[in-house]
């Protein structure tokens, strides 16, 4: 692994009785693309919440390039450069490419008027950058007539603009076909490239292999594998390991 761009220890968080991941240890380097794979139910959905700062965990400590955080919440996660792309893209559909990159976040001048100029440069040399190869596609483009690969790739622009150091990727591949998952792939190494880190996280475990540097294997709200890429031969080794971790943590737990 590279440098440590976020670290988790020992991250536990509950709701009532219902202990949803349970000391969580894990680290993400700069620079690099983590698979973060488990069924549902395994607690990916929890975890995410939590590194994106919607839920503060109980106990556990986060870290940033190699500092303890006394405070974690949305704000926080967003302000160190840590943004979300949740599995429904939180696109305005009918609106333009433009007007969902800076949505809510506009570039405005001394007088608080939208610098509307600027904002296409940007969109524009965005969608270049990050991989969009069509001649037909414009800033101006809506949403709504891109394919759902497509709209990943603006939901991933739209973070890289606003200087995110790690993208959490809410199972962007699901309902996609076999073209459109490669493109997603396409604009996460690009974002890689670009210098961010991706969290991918997916039930899917041949995408992820196909994508990913590292994997980590949730199961029923603990860690159970952490693996690099280079240590398997095939996606088929992986699903193995996974499940006779999976049965040896059964049998503990019985």
């Amino acid at each position: 692994m590279s440098e440590k761009l976020l670290e988790l220890r020992n991250i536990s968080k509950s709701f009532g009785t219902i202990n949803a991941i349970k000391n969580i240890s894990f680290a993400i380097g700069k620079r690099e693309i983590v698979g973060l794979l488990g069924d549902n139910g395994a607690g990916k959905s929890t975890l995410i919440k939590t590194i994106s700062g919607v839920h503060e965990p109980d106990t556990g400590e986060i870290w940033l390039r190699g500092a303890k955080v006394k405070r974690w919440d949305v704000t926080t996660a967003r302000l160190s450069g840590i943004e979300t792309v949740y599995q429904d893209r939180a696109l305005a559909r009918q609106q333009t490419i433009v007007d969902n990159i800076f949505m809510g976040r506009e570039l405005t001048n001394a007088f608080g008027f939208v610098k509307q100029r600027k904002q296409v440069a940007e969109t524009s040399r965005l969608i270049r950058e990050i991989g969009f190869t069509s001649a037909l596609l414009s800033p101006y483009s809506q949403v709504i007539t891109l394919s759902g690969g497509e709209q990943q790739g603006v939901a991933i622009a739209r973070a890289l603009y606003f200087n995110a150091e790690l993208i959490l990727l809410d199972e962007p591949t699901t309902a996609l076909s076999l073209h459109e998952t490669y493109k997603v792939f396409g604009f996460a190494r690009k974002a890689r490239d670009e210098g961010s880190s991706i969290l991918f996280i997916s039930h899917n475990i041949y995408h992820a292999w196909d994508l990913c540097d590292r994997f980590i294997i949730l199961d029923r709200g603990t860690v159970t594998l952490q693996a690099a890429k280079s240590e398997m031969r095939d996606a088929e080794e992986l699903i193995r390991t996974m499940e006779i971790v999976a049965k040896a943590g059964k049998l503990e737990n019985q």
